[in-house]
């Protein structure tokens, strides 16, 4: 097992269960970035947060300084010398995600334009493109917006990871994999998203950032 999983499970012995999936879930998001993809994340309520959660885990540092490669820091050198230091100095290595809960501007006008159901697969549809992930949080398994991204992305060739509470409901049935908390109250499953997340995104950045 995983060390991060084996961490995540002698702290959490109820989600030990989710293992197996966690490791399917590590293995599908790894290789969407490793052929040049990115995360398209969303969520509702407590979700969205999530969403917004783990995409600042993603795009900086979260327990590396991931410092850029050489070659990055020549190219600022040649083109800002007197700037460069700052510049490669302050950048760090990115997981390239999105949350797609936190475009209020663009979800308001969809919902009043044309359907509130369709704020995130609109997006999907934006965004996507084939090598891409889609990533929805719904402790039900069955938020119709949550669902219709995963349809869209599905639809248009792009990997599809769900987090949901025990029964997986609809997402069960149309993610690549669905990591189910062995849970039905709404409340626990999201305290357990929580340091689940955490333990991918620790994974990932052991994978694309090693020490």
């Amino acid at each position: 097992m995983n060390p991060r999983l084996q961490q995540l499970t002698e702290r959490y012995p109820d989600v030990a269960a989710c293992a197996g999936d966690m490791q399917k879930a590590f293995d599908v998001w790894s290789q969407a970035y490793r052929e040049g993809g990115k995360a398209l994340i969303c969520g509702n309520g407590g979700s969205a947060a999530d969403s917004d959660h783990i995409v600042g885990e993603l795009m900086k540092g979260f327990m590396s300084t991931r410092p850029i490669p050489g070659s990055v820091r020549q190219q600022l050198t040649r083109e800002f010398p007197e700037d460069a230091g700052y510049l490669a100095d302050h950048l760090q290595g990115a997981l390239p995600a999105i949350s797609l809960a936190s475009q209020q501007a663009l979800m308001t006008a969809y919902s009043n334009d044309v359907a509130p159901d369709m704020v995130f697969a609109q997006q999907v549809y934006g965004y996507g493109v084939r090598g891409d992930i889609v990533i929805g949080l719904s402790t039900s398994g069955t938020s119709r917006n949550v669902v219709h991204a995963l349809q869209v992305g599905r639809s248009l060739g792009l990997r599809t990871i769900g987090f949901t509470g025990e029964s997986g409901g609809v997402l069960r049935s149309i993610c690549d994999v669905t990591v189910r908390v062995p849970s039905s109250d709404t409340m626990h499953v999201q305290e357990r998203h929580f340091p689940m997340y955490h333990a991918l995104c620790l994974m990932l950045e052991d994978e694309f950032f090693p020490s």
